[in-house]
């Protein structure tokens, strides 16, 4: 059956389009203080925001944030809001968690950087293995870095030029992962500023949970490293097939290259992340995000048998400039933020009240989109949740392509702003902290439906 070009993703398209510019204008004309300080004060900044990607946000214009604490925001104009973004996963323990906050203005008082470790490394490395198994452990600023610094290490100890990346994969801004699989072969993303290298020569790219294309790219014999998220998350999410993870370990070793795991986004999982709950063996490992409660951090580590092989390269490397570290990256401030964060607010009782609150969430936009019919599914790893406005499960980034339906996201986006509610900008997800109420998951559902109620009437 063709489909009806009156819908979209099962929406009316004449109702989506009143519904969006409705909720535009109500957000615009309610926040009369916010409009008005950026149009004062947001000339000086290139497009108007201080990092170009928040005007991509839907809403008219971007929302002025004056406060934030827990799992709630206040905006300029007074508005509280139940915030579900939560700094995309950056503040996924809530926002200034009290001892990471105490930890801050003690270390203030004995100085910010000094390029020097302190007595607290120490203990934050014994408590990342703790939490995340036997590593040899460096410290990044942002997850960017820790991925691109694996992947020096891992062409260093392989002496081979390519990563295998996942099509529609994402590990922050990393060159080496800005390519996708087009027509079966790998081409550098479309959309890259100043983009000049051709990026294939570095990368090869395969779908999410084909195991046989990860393979038949091994058999070349070029690539120094698998690097995949546990779930493709930062688009439609997709899980990973039963045994696809055990494949991709099976065919690393068979093939020599490494595996890095970079859990930026499924720290969601659970204590360990998902590799931690569900028992993977990677070679390097990479989180960042809310490692440090919301201090810039990131960390990545090295297996035992990896870290001999890089210190054997490096014995033998000219001295000079290595391509790794930031003057800034392994500062005092992120060590007392990790260690407060790591022994005081990452722990098995927060992660199981951010499960339980997360099933409530699932299960209720579940039951809404059951009632309205609608051609959608919800997914959740743990305390991260999305609904897709499309059928599932998905299998790809391919497919999680095809599930984006940027007009009726965006218009969601902003009408469940409007009541109250804060989602991800970019693809529908919702994180549950810690400190995440109740009747906050109870308003969001209830939003929801009041929303999908409009749109399928």
């Amino acid at each position: 059956m063709a489909p009806n070009p009156a819908l979209i993703a099962g929406v009316n398209r004449a109702r989506l389009q009143a519904f969006a510019t409705r909720e535009g204008r109500r957000f615009a004309q309610s926040r009369p203080v916010t409009r008005k300080a950026l149009e004062k004060g947001a000339k000086t900044y290139l497009d108007g925001v201080p990092m170009h990607w928040m005007r991509d946000w839907p809403m008219p214009f971007p929302m002025l944030v004056a406060e934030a604490k827990g799992a709630r925001l206040t905006d300029l104009d007074g508005y509280g809001i139940d915030d579900f973004c939560l700094g995309d996963t950056g503040s996924m323990f809530g926002h200034s968690p009290a001892p990471v906050a105490k930890a801050i203005r003690k270390q203030a008082r004995n100085g910010l950087t000094y390029m020097l470790p302190t007595e607290a490394a120490l203990k934050a490395g014994r408590l990342l293995t703790e939490r995340f198994g036997d590593f040899r452990w460096q410290i990044a600023t942002t997850a960017t870095d820790a991925n691109r610094f694996a992947l020096r290490v891992a062409r260093a100890v392989t002496g081979r030029p390519k990563v295998l990346v996942f099509n529609g994969c994402y590990h922050g801004t990393v060159d080496d992962a800005m390519v996708e699989l087009h027509g079966g072969q790998t081409r550098t993303r479309p959309g890259l500023v100043g983009q000049v290298t051709d990026l294939s020569t570095l990368a090869v790219s395969c779908e999410f949970n084909d195991l046989a294309g990860v393979e038949a790219a091994l058999k070349s014999g070029d690539v120094a490293a698998i690097l995949t998220e546990p779930v493709m998350t930062n688009s439609c999410m997709v899980l990973p097939a039963p045994g696809f993870h055990d494949g991709l370990r099976r065919l690393a070793t068979q093939y020599g290259a490494l595996l890095i795991i970079d859990e930026t986004h499924t720290i969601s999982s659970g204590l360990g992340g998902y590799t931690g709950v569900h028992g993977l063996d990677p070679d390097l490992f990479v989180v960042g995000k809310c490692v440090a409660g919301g201090m810039p951090t990131a960390v990545w580590g090295l297996r035992p048998k990896v870290a001999e092989a890089f210190r054997a390269y490096d014995a033998a490397r000219p001295s000079g400039h290595s391509g790794m570290g930031t003057t800034l990256s392994a500062n005092p401030m992120q060590f007392a933020c990790l260690v407060a964060n790591l022994s005081e607010v990452m722990t098995a009782e927060n992660y199981a009240r951010m499960e339980k609150g997360a099933a409530r969430l699932h299960a209720g936009l579940a039951a809404v989109i059951e009632k309205h019919k609608a051609p959608w599914h919800v997914v959740r790893v743990g305390a991260r949740v999305e609904f897709i406005c499309a059928p599932g499960p998905l299998k790809n980034g391919a497919e999680a392509a095809a599930a984006h339906v940027h007009e009726v996201e965006a218009a969601l986006h902003t009408g469940l702003l409007n009541r109250g509610c804060l989602i991800a900008p970019f693809h529908n997800m919702m994180l549950v902290s810690p400190v995440t109420r109740k009747r906050q998951i109870d308003r969001l559902i209830g939003a929801f439906d009041e929303i999908l109620t409009e749109l399928f009437a």
